[in-house]
C-alpha cells in the first residue's frame, strides 16, 4: 500500500525542545571579577547594617523613658501622662520594628556577599545558588517595604493637611 498525499491533512512539525538561553555553571572571567569586587562591599554593608540595627534598638530602649517623662514637663501637657506613655511606647515599638526589618535586609545582603566569597574560594555551584537566593530575598523584601512605604504617602499627606487646617482654624 503506497502512501498518498492528502492536501487536507494538518501539517506535522518536528518537536524540538527549547534550549536554555544560558547554560548552567558557566561564568565568564568578567562575571567572576565583578562578583569578587562586590563581595567585600556586600559583606561590609551587611555588617554595618547589623551595627546600625543594634544601635537603633538601644536608642529606642534608652529614649523610651526619657520621652515619656519629657511630655509632662511641657506646659499644657501636664495631664497627658498616658498620652505620653502611649506615644513613647509606640515610637519605641516602631523603632525596634524598623531595626528588625533593617537587620533582616542586612542579613540577606551579608549572606549574599559571604556565599559569593565562598563560591570564589571553592567553586561549589551550591554556594552560588544560595548567594543568588539571598540576593533575591533582599530585593523582594526591599520591594515589599517600598510598596508599604508608598502606601503611607497618601496617609501622611492627608494627616498633614488635617493638622495644618486644624492649627490655622482653631
Amino acid at each position: 500500500m503506497s502512501e498518498t498525499y492528502n492536501p487536507y491533512q494538518s501539517p506535522e512539525t518536528e518537536v524540538v525542545p527549547e534550549k536554555p538561553l544560558i547554560t548552567h555553571g558557566v561564568l565568564t572571567e568578567t562575571m567572576l571579577l565583578h562578583l569578587k569586587k562586590a563581595s567585600p562591599w556586600l559583606r561590609f554593608v551587611g555588617i554595618a547594617g547589623f551595627v546600625l540595627s543594634g544601635m537603633a534598638v538601644l536608642t529606642g530602649l534608652v529614649v523610651l523613658p526619657i520621652t515619656s517623662r519629657s511630655f509632662t514637663d511641657i506646659p499644657g501637657f501636664e495631664q497627658t501622662g498616658s498620652f505620653a506613655m502611649i506615644f513613647s511606647i509606640g515610637t519605641a515599638v516602631y523603632g525596634v520594628g524598623a531595626a528588625a526589618l533593617f537587620f533582616f535586609l542586612s542579613l540577606n545582603l551579608y549572606r549574599f556577599g559571604d556565599k559569593i566569597r565562598s563560591y570564589l574560594a571553592t567553586g561549589v555551584d551550591q554556594d552560588l545558588e544560595i548567594a543568588f537566593k539571598n540576593n533575591s530575598k533582599f530585593w523582594k523584601m526591599l520591594g515589599i517595604l517600598f510598596i508599604i512605604s508608598l502606601a503611607f504617602v497618601p496617609i501622611t499627606i492627608i494627616s498633614s493637611i488635617i493638622v495644618v487646617v486644624a492649627t490655622f482654624f482653631t
